[in-house]
């Protein structure tokens, strides 16, 4: 019994010997490792930035526009017939989802993008990662506004901001603050002006942007000349303002679905309210009626009217 006891004995300490061992030698092995591994992965964090950082500021667009300038805030140049667009690392301008109106003809003049309903103070963010071309104030225009040039071709615009918060030549990233809402310029209320510009040319935005959703349309939208004219037209009436589409963009009434309801909806006259107007003398100016003007705007004969607002008047 001893001689099995002490044979049991010496087996497991064998054993114990063996594992005590095996940790020390990985442990050696290990710590000879460590240091090499620091170093890989300090050279592959190196590179991988260094390639992200590449692949972000070498932009797939640099061909499409003649140089840098300051001076602009668009400049047309030559606007190819196709171009893939990369709408991934996106960030919608502001978190406010109400649009409040569309691009295309308004008030007799072309509405080169999309209101946005904010408040003034708001972030409005950069939408993709680029470089801020021009910031500026315009009294008459878009007041206080950015302009972004980006990678992916476009170019945006945020307008009629309280205030800046970018310079100049500053590089950003997708989601960096670029301003505060406001109601600057030729405004008559806070709001966001959002343009999105390929070669200097105003596209709808609703084309790339879903504000109602806070998303994109997509990770990728291709601009293409034969079909851009369809394409907005059917994009206002999913993602604008009420969904009516104005015309404006040179598309033939014809090709829209429900082209009579849209031509009409794009002869509505609007009057802008000034100081002291009344119901009655808009009525008498453009030869209506007050109760007409009350049930095309949805408004009631004891309504109190604000200078600035906007009246439909047939």
């Amino acid at each position: 019994m001893n001689i099995m006891f002490r044979k049991l004995k010496k087996i497991a300490l064998v054993a114990m010997a063996s594992l005590a061992v095996i940790p020390v030698a990985g442990q050696d092995l290990l710590a000879n490792q460590a240091p090499i591994d620091r170093k890989m992965k300090a050279v592959d964090s190196l590179m991988m930035q260094q390639l992200l950082t590449n692949e972000v500021w070498e932009s797939p667009a640099a061909n499409l526009y003649n140089d840098w300038n300051n001076q602009y805030a668009h400049q047309q140049t030559a606007l190819p017939d196709s171009f893939l667009i990369n709408l991934r690392d996106f960030c919608m301008p502001t978190t406010n989802r109400m649009v409040t109106s569309n691009f295309g003809a308004r008030w007799g003049r072309q509405h080169k993008g999309l209101d946005v309903k904010v408040y003034i103070g708001d972030t409005i963010r950069a939408a993709f990662s680029g470089k801020v071309r021009i910031v500026r104030f315009e009294r008459k225009g878009y007041g206080n506004y950015v302009v972004l040039r980006h990678p992916n071709g476009l170019e945006t615009i945020y307008a009629h901001m309280s205030k800046h918060l970018v310079n100049e030549n500053q590089e950003v990233r997708a989601g960096d603050p670029v301003g505060l809402g406001g109601n600057t310029g030729r405004s008559t209320g806070s709001h966001l002006h959002f343009e999105t510009r390929l070669c200097g040319v105003a596209l709808n935005p609703a084309l790339m942007f879903d504000f109602k959703n806070q998303d994109v349309v997509g990770d990728e939208w291709m601009f293409r000349r034969s079909t851009y004219n369809k394409e907005s037209a059917q994009a206002t009436r999913l993602r604008g303002a009420g969904g009516v589409y104005r015309g404006g963009d040179g598309l033939d009434y014809a090709e829209v679905p429900g082209a009579d309801k849209q031509q009409a909806a794009s002869n509505v006259r609007y009057h802008k309210v000034k100081k002291g107007e009344t119901l009655s003398a808009i009525a008498r100016k453009h030869h209506t009626t007050v109760n007409a003007l009350c049930s095309l705007n949805r408004i009631k004969k004891t309504v109190k009217l604000r200078p600035g607002q906007i009246l439909k008047y047939n």
